[in-house]
């Protein structure tokens, strides 16, 4: 039985990692703030940790067990909105997932993998472009960028293997945020047409269930000092996407792209979208159709 810790178990993600794990008969160690946080998952090879971010310094004294398959550290504060450009905050996250890094040293994990995010591949595209005016958004993916090459330091000289998976943009039940995915549907779902950007640009969205698996396999088979872009082999334009989403939830709403300017500067050429495939066999098998329909019942079940 492969036995596995995780931070922000209760999270977007986190959580369905969780259960998917616990399906397939993992042990796991959930990492939480608030001891109900899981109440609604039932498993006899669930085990709560309440322990705060402030506290992550000594999860190697809440947890008694050692010699665990792999540590995900997913728990991370402000993950939208006003929060990216809160610089003091997003570093504390950078100063956090090194304590946990340490932490699953102490606790004899073989693994550690560390939850970034894809637009880290935008702040290093920038950081040689003195034209680009960068976003607040950046703040936010510098701080990833920082965890990661810290942890991945801090991994090596402490002889424990690293990975990282960086997702794009995640829809799916669950997501109480209010990321882009949340926002369009809301306002589709109430009769309001969306202000959107022009949307020429490649965009990716991707269903929870798949960022699930993908870092299930990273943790699995990702090889040591690797970041992983999670999402899709082959890419849409963002007018495309939601055109799609439009056109499964309410066909006959407008959609008003160029409402606003894109001041993302993404460019997937730099990305390797086929590299997790290569390394661990992983890809999207979620039906878009299906997976926006689940996700536009939840987000009306909450206005209930």
């Amino acid at each position: 039985m492969k036995r596995t810790i995780i931070t922000g178990a209760n999270g977007f993600i986190g959580s369905a990692l969780t259960k998917r794990l616990l399906a397939s008969g993992s042990e796991v160690w959930a990492v939480v703030r608030e001891k109900n946080a899981l109440k609604g998952i039932g498993s006899g090879n669930l085990h709560l940790v309440t322990a705060a971010f402030e506290s992550y310094e000594s999860l190697s004294s809440l947890i008694q067990e050692r010699d665990f398959d792999v540590f995900y550290h997913f728990a991370w504060q402000g993950v939208f909105g006003d929060a990216f450009r809160d610089y003091e905050l997003q570093l504390k996250n950078a100063t956090y997932a090194c304590k946990a890094l340490m932490e699953a040293v102490k606790l004899r994990c073989k693994k550690f993998v560390f939850a970034g995010t894809y637009n880290e591949f935008e702040v290093k595209g920038f950081m040689d472009d003195t034209s680009y005016q960068p976003r607040y958004t950046c703040i936010y993916a510098s701080a990833k960028l920082t965890a990661e090459l810290m942890c991945r330091t801090l991994a090596y000289q402490n002889g424990i293997t690293y990975h990282a998976g960086l997702p794009c943009m995640i829809y799916g039940e669950n997501n109480r945020s209010e990321m882009l995915p949340n926002i369009v549907l809301r306002q589709l779902l109430s009769g309001v047409e969306p202000r959107l950007i022009e949307g020429k640009n490649y965009y990716d969205l991707v269903y929870v269930e798949d960022v699930a698996a993908a870092f299930e396999a990273i943790g699995e088979r990702g090889v040591n000092g690797k970041s992983y872009y999670v999402g899709h082999r082959k890419l849409s334009t963002f007018r495309e996407l939601l055109s799609d989403i439009r056109d499964i939830v309410a066909p006959d709403m407008g959609l008003n792209f160029g409402a606003f300017q894109d001041t993302s500067a993404m460019d997937y050429s730099r990305i390797a979208l086929d590299e997790l495939y290569r390394d661990t066999g992983f890809e999207c098998t979620a039906d878009f159709r299906e997976s926006i329909l689940k996700t536009a019942e939840w987000l009306m079940q909450q206005k209930k």
